[in-house]
């Protein structure tokens, strides 16, 4: 049997941490789920590129809502490819709101002028 290969860890940040905590225990148990599962596998579904960003959105619909963690690529260490989660959000429309990309684009920027 051959073993399944984790393609990225993902570290949260304190915003993120922060949105995870605010969700009922059963809304985290699902975001968690499919961020492990994203991180083992290329599925557009749960883990996708925003277009003309370098913004990626882990992907959860629960109970008719959307969640989305927003998260950007740190290849610096090529032993450990990172994928930081800058923040989170309910998605009312169809389209990632630009404050929320701007957000993430802001959390990105600090944390590699870190």
């Amino acid at each position: 049997m051959q073993e399944v290969k984790q393609l990225f860890n993902v570290l949260y940040s304190e915003e993120a941490d922060a949105f995870l905590s605010a969700q009922t225990d059963k809304v985290r148990a699902k975001i968690l789920y499919n961020v492990m599962r994203a991180s083992y596998s290329n599925d557009p579904e749960l883990f996708k590129k925003l277009e003309n960003t370098d913004i990626w959105e882990f992907r959860t619909r629960f109970d008719g809502k959307q969640y989305r963690l927003l998260a950007f690529w740190d290849k610096r260490n090529k032993q450990n490819t990172l994928v930081v989660a800058t923040h989170g959000f309910i998605k009312k429309t169809r389209k990632t709101p630009k404050q929320e990309i701007t957000h993430a684009e802001q959390i990105k920027n600090q944390y590699f002028n870190a």
